[in-house]
């Protein structure tokens, strides 16, 4: 195939299979729109030339494009990029992991997903929601006194609020990114661990949310998770990239974390 688009993407981490880097280069040509929807992609064999590994692992790599809904097999004429449909899934590869700069990407996400959540809450939580989401808050500094990394507890704090919403697509969204969450929250909690002003300060951003949601200031509730979050991505871009190092080694998935 001529002038065909060629194996360039962001490195991908090392531990990652052959499978998983073609799976993910390709991911990326699509997105890009060097494959657009309803384009052909190219032969097994052309496909394999061209990023260098083996009709196998090319035949794996579409196998899981196929299955996430991004491309089809059509009889006869070959593999196309399907077009945005409602069950085309909404997709964070693991590998996001691997780099400062991809996690702040992930946080940046976040940042307007939390906002609105914390508005929303501001606006519909009822009383029971507001001593819940207290008791979450508290439980971050109980679980930090008793020597753990406060992962967890904050992780519930803001699941809380996504909760308090009403809307329970909140919650599901919450619940995806969390599996991505670990990491960023991970990476800023061990460096606010090195810094105690850190700390403070984070705890300070947590508690300003809390009460402008349970002072149903839907404004105000906006505004401090948004500051949050925006504290949250420059702890991330500035913390120490041997935090980084560890939590690749501990994976994607591992527990501990910062919001």
């Amino acid at each position: 195939m001529t002038n065909s688009p060629v194996f360039q993407v962001e490195p991908i981490a090392a531990t990652a299979t052959m499978s998983d880097r073609v799976t993910q280069a390709l991911l990326e040509l699509i997105r890009s729109g060097a494959y657009p929807a309803k384009s052909r992609l190219p032969s097994e064999t052309a496909m394999a030339q061209q990023f260098g590994v083996s009709r196998t692992v090319v035949r794996e790599a579409v196998s899981r494009l196929k299955s996430e809904g991004l491309v089809e097999s059509r009889q006869g004429s070959g593999v196309f990029v399907r077009e945005a449909g409602p069950d085309a899934p909404f997709r964070i590869d693991p590998a996001v992991i691997g780099s400062i700069r991809a996690v702040a990407q992930v946080a940046e996400l976040r940042r307007g997903v939390e906002a609105e959540m914390a508005a929303l809450a501001a606006e519909r939580c009822s009383d029971e929601q507001i001593a819940d989401i207290a008791t979450r808050l508290e439980a971050i500094d109980d679980e930090v006194a008793a020597g753990g990394d406060g992962v967890n507890a904050d992780m519930e704090f803001h699941r809380s609020i996504a909760r308090a919403t009403g809307n329970p697509h909140f919650v599901a969204l919450w619940d995806f990114l969390g599996q991505f969450l670990k990491g960023t929250i991970s990476i800023s909690r061990a460096w606010e661990a090195r810094q105690d002003e850190t700390r403070r300060q984070v705890q300070d951003e947590h508690r300003a949310v809390y009460e402008a949601i349970a002072a149903r200031d839907p404004e105000a509730a906006r505004a401090a998770a948004r500051r949050h979050m925006e504290m949250a991505s420059h702890r991330i871009l500035n913390a120490d990239p041997e935090l980084l190092a560890i939590q690749n080694a501990r994976g994607p998935t591992a527990e501990g974390g910062k919001s």
